[in-house]
């Protein structure tokens, strides 16, 4: 893969009320082996802990016990444990091994062991939570002081976005403004179905395009296409509440294309990853900030967001 974000088509979106998903489709990429997360943690080979019985709130221990690589996804939420916590990008940890990951807390209010083990909470951040996570992601990894994020930003987008949707929550938790409007994200998931073929998305609330994420294949598009519109679904609340009554301003594919046009032109530059592959970053000043997980030059991740 040439660094920067691979030659797509853009599909025809499909919309509800302020959020457009804009389908993308490549043939030319190699897949990867791997077991989602989820899946992972659903049948039992994947473990994620603290670091400790005291625990660190950035770090994570993952072991994967089983005979395939596992793939989690940057913003993914897991819960659990002694605080729920976020990934702050995407790693491939190898069959039996055991990978320290890097987190951000969306529970401030809590400290304490919930459970011995964490579990996929099912939804992902938002793409103003990304944008934080990334941004500063970003800057941590390319001063050489790892995949640290702006936690104190975190926190202040989780209680900023529980305020805007009136979403009370004794620990401030993410999974609370999730549960507060599970009916809502049904709703969106109803009407957003994933379209057919597809090995990424592009998500534009109104005329903002806001997050694009492509995958080595149609089949982990497929499974995480839901998780990932949770996310949006509460941007989209917030879009909606503003608009009111009014048509609201729609993205089109062009937009679409100007960001990845900009994600391309935008220099690449080799950061450490986590787990296994490699991975690369970039940025356009403050605007846009990107990031690819590769495995033996095949894109596995390749994410970008802007800012809103």
């Amino acid at each position: 893969m040439s660094v920067g974000f691979p030659q797509v088509q853009v599909g025809q979106p499909v919309r509800y009320k302020t959020l457009s998903v804009f389908p993308l489709f490549d043939g030319s990429i190699t897949p990867v082996e791997y077991t989602l997360s989820d899946e992972g943690i659903g049948a039992g080979s994947v473990s994620v802990e603290e670091v400790s019985e005291s625990g660190s709130v950035p770090d994570l221990l993952v072991e994967n016990k089983g005979d395939v690589r596992v793939l989690f996804l940057e913003g993914e939420e897991l819960v659990g444990a002694k605080q729920n916590r976020v990934l702050n990008t995407s790693v491939l940890i190898a069959a039996r091994s055991k990978t320290k990951i890097p987190v951000s807390c969306v529970e401030r209010g809590r400290w304490g062991y919930k459970s011995r083990k964490f579990g996929s909470s099912g939804s992902h951040s938002s793409s103003k939570l990304r944008y934080f996570l990334k941004s500063s992601v970003s800057r941590s990894v390319l001063a050489r002081r790892g995949h640290r994020s702006d936690q104190g930003k975190v926190w202040e987008e989780v209680a900023r976005q529980q305020s805007a949707l009136g979403t009370p929550s004794r620990t401030s938790a993410m999974a609370d403004t999730f549960q507060a409007h599970e009916g809502n994200v049904a709703e969106f998931r109803e009407k957003l179905q994933y379209v057919d073929g597809a090995c990424g998305l592009a998500v534009a609330i109104g005329k903002k395009v806001v997050a694009v994420d492509l995958f080595d294949k149609a089949t982990t598009c497929r499974k995480v296409w839901q998780r990932l519109l949770s996310g949006y679904v509460l941007d989209a609340l917030e879009a909606d509440a503003e608009v009111g009554q009014a048509e609201p301003d729609q993205a089109e594919a062009a937009d679409v294309e100007r960001l990845l046009a900009a994600a391309r032109a935008m220099p690449w530059h080799k950061a450490d990853s986590v787990g296994e592959g490699d991975e690369y970053r970039a940025n356009q000043g403050d605007d846009v900030h990107a990031s690819a997980l590769t495995l033996d030059n095949s894109p596995v991740h390749v994410s970008v967001v802007a800012a809103s």
